[in-house]
């Protein structure tokens, strides 16, 4: 492979390193092949710098390929959406469909010519203060062969959603029929007449509650929060597009009346359905608190009608039915967990805490959580989707390629 540059003789006798071959990069190791770090390494690709990028699953986006449900589209205009250096085809639509995306992430791949290398699970990733380096640990399927790549740099680009939440419910064990995460979701049409339990009013959640309408399924919702529910366009103008526009000119919390009164217009009062809007405006909310506003896709129009029923916290799940804060009970043939993601970086990122929170996150927002120290960088996870990604990942190859400009020579005690 282009990227091993060299081969560091004999194993050693080192904890972090025993049975493993050990493998100097001169290029930066990339961590994850989804659309961020397929971002940063076309930067950097663009620059004339290669990169190594790791991969546990055996694709690229496996995100997006293996733990998304068929109906999806982006949510967002695809101008908001596409990758550095290279727009989405002119013939995709306004929202591309999860395989167009995909399909579109393959094409990006190829014109880059990346190569990641799939099947490497990194265990352990540690800055060594002797070398002054970084040291990966992985390991290949079924953990048959562990390898240790050593560089100067390490970019963080597993993201935002890299491991599933499945929350601890009451009784959840005896409920007796299927529960899923949406994560294993894909159509509505074995729940068809079925009586389903959606956990979670994210995003997820709404559009699976439609999907399973459309397959003549019975969702119910529970809606544990308050939810901010906006129309996905104003006027057949994209509301984020508005709401970029907008917070050039104005604070955020003038564009948030601006929204709220329009969502009002739109959609009408969501109190009144049982979907709670929070004090705080969508845009302020999301800065403050990293709670992302719903794009109504239809759900509304299902709610309205009766088609999905709405249900506050769930208190415990008996067999087969389940209960509600409010005292209500009701029967259920299957649960489905729109529960969300969360980061892993705590997994495997030892000595993070000076960069990253206890959730993975860096510790510093946007636009400023992109750089850490000793050559560490996180790009994905801004809560801004690709936009936020896209901004990053150009930043994140200019001060690496900026950096290798500056002569550098391996420690031979490394």
């Amino acid at each position: 492979m282009e990227f091993l540059t060299e081969t560091l003789g004999k194993r050693v006798h080192d904890p972090f390193m025993e049975e493993s071959r050990c493998l100097f990069i001169h290029e930066p190791i990339i961590v994850g092949s989804g659309p961020s770090g397929l971002a940063v390494a076309a930067c950097l690709k663009s620059r004339d710098m290669s990169s190594l990028i790791l991969e546990r699953s055996n694709c690229i986006a496996s995100l997006w390929q293996l733990k998304t449900y068929d109906r999806l589209r982006l949510h967002l205009p695809k101008q908001f959406c596409e990758l550095p250096l290279m727009p989405f085809p002119s013939c995709y639509p306004t929202y591309p469909t999860k395989q167009q995306f995909v399909e579109y992430l393959e094409s990006y791949t190829e014109h880059f010519g990346l190569k990641p290398v799939f099947n490497q699970t990194v265990e352990e990733a540690k800055f060594d203060r002797q070398c002054g380096l970084w040291r990966v640990r992985t390991a290949g399927r079924k953990n048959e062969e562990t390898s240790e790549y050593i560089s100067r740099w390490l970019v963080v680009a597993t993201g935002e959603n890299a491991e599933e939440v499945i929350p601890d419910i009451d009784g959840i064990v005896s409920f007796g029929g299927p529960i899923l995460h949406t994560s294993s979701y894909k159509s509505g049409e074995m729940f068809g007449k079925k009586k389903v339990l959606v956990v979670g009013c994210g995003n997820s959640g709404m559009e699976v509650c439609l999907d399973l309408c459309n397959f003549n399924a019975h969702p119910c919702l529970v809606v544990r929060d308050s939810v901010h529910i906006l129309p996905q366009e104003m006027l057949g103008i994209s509301t984020f597009g508005i709401s970029t526009s907008l917070l050039k000119w104005f604070p955020v919390q003038v564009v948030d009346r601006f929204l709220l009164s329009m969502s009002r217009l739109v959609l009408g009062d969501t109190d009144r359905l049982g979907l709670i809007r929070p004090k705080l405006g969508p845009l302020e909310r999301k800065i403050k608190c990293g709670k992302t506003p719903v794009l109504d896709v239809g759900t509304l129009a299902k709610i309205r009608s009766g088609h999905i029923k709405v249900y506050p916290e769930l208190k415990r799940v008996i067999q087969h039915s389940a209960e509600f804060v409010d005292g209500s009970v009701d029967n259920f043939d299957a649960i489905i967990l729109a529960t969300g993601y969360k980061s892993n970086v705590p997994m495997w990122l030892k000595g993070m805490d000076m960069f990253f929170e206890k959730d993975g996150f860096p510790r510093q927002s946007f636009p400023n959580g992109w750089k850490g120290d000793r050559g560490l960088y996180a790009v994905g996870f801004t809560r801004l989707g690709l936009l936020g990604a896209a901004i990053d990942a150009k930043k994140i190859a200019d001060d690496i390629v900026q950096q290798n400009k500056v002569s550098f020579s391996r420690p031979q005690h490394c």
